[in-house]
């Protein structure tokens, strides 16, 4: 992580998500700018809450951890999004771990001057209100019906949601061979039964294992097995 000091880019990123009204001139003072790489963590689970970003630039990924250490992808997130509005609201420890999936840019403020300053504002309480009640029904939704779906398409919408950002043309991700026992248990299946998936999607020329990576190599095909990306709503 680190932090961009630039107060124009930060008003840039306000106007562009309509931001400015819950975000208000007395606010403005106390936001700062953070980019975080892909593959790192802007939160991890069970960790101390201090801090709420909003997304505002790039493609996350959320995931959960069980107690017996299973893992399992929840969604992922363009902007604009906020990453810690529930921890922040109840006083809670982190609840799912935010990893960066492509350059990701966030607006972020301590939890404990936010509610200083903004705990009266009616216009940032219901953004936060918004965003909150789209997650509910998002994980409501997840659990409701990812499982019940096949590991093909469970793994084509991984893999859309992974390689690509809508919000950057120019970003196209790869899946490391190195991370499949991670994927299987974030797609809820075994490391097993997930290759047999690949090389069946390989043989159909719509991914190519080469060079230690996955790759996408026929996006409209795959765009096609998943039918709606599972992960992204």
């Amino acid at each position: 992580m680190r932090e961009i000091k630039d107060s124009e880019l930060l008003h840039q990123y306000l106007a562009q998500h309509e931001l400015e009204q819950a975000f208000h001139e007395p606010l403005r003072p106390l936001l700062n700018l953070y980019v975080f790489e892909p593959g790192e963590e802007l939160c991890s689970q069970g960790a101390r809450a201090d801090m709420l970003y909003v997304l505002v630039k790039g493609k996350i990924k959320i995931y959960t951890t069980s107690p017996e250490g299973k893992t399992l992808v929840i969604s992922f997130k363009n902007p604009p999004e906020v990453i810690g509005d529930i921890e922040y609201i109840r006083d809670l420890n982190i609840i799912n771990t935010v990893e960066a999936v492509s350059p990701v840019t966030v607006i972020g403020i301590n939890g404990k001057t936010l509610k200083r300053y903004g705990d009266d504002h009616a216009p940032l309480l219901r953004f936060m209100l918004d965003i909150i009640t789209k997650k509910f029904y998002v994980k409501s939704d997840f659990l409701s019906f990812n499982l019940m779906y096949p590991v093909e398409v469970r793994l084509a919408s991984y893999l859309l949601s992974v390689c690509y950002d809508e919000s950057d043309i120019g970003f196209k991700g790869r899946l490391a061979t190195s991370e499949l026992t991670d994927t299987a248990n974030l797609i809820g299946t075994s490391y097993r039964h997930l290759n047999r998936v690949i090389r069946k999607l390989s043989e159909e020329g719509l991914v190519e294992r080469s060079g230690g990576y996955l790759h996408v190599r026929d996006r409209a095909l795959l765009e096609q097995l998943a039918g709606r990306n599972l992960y992204e709503h």
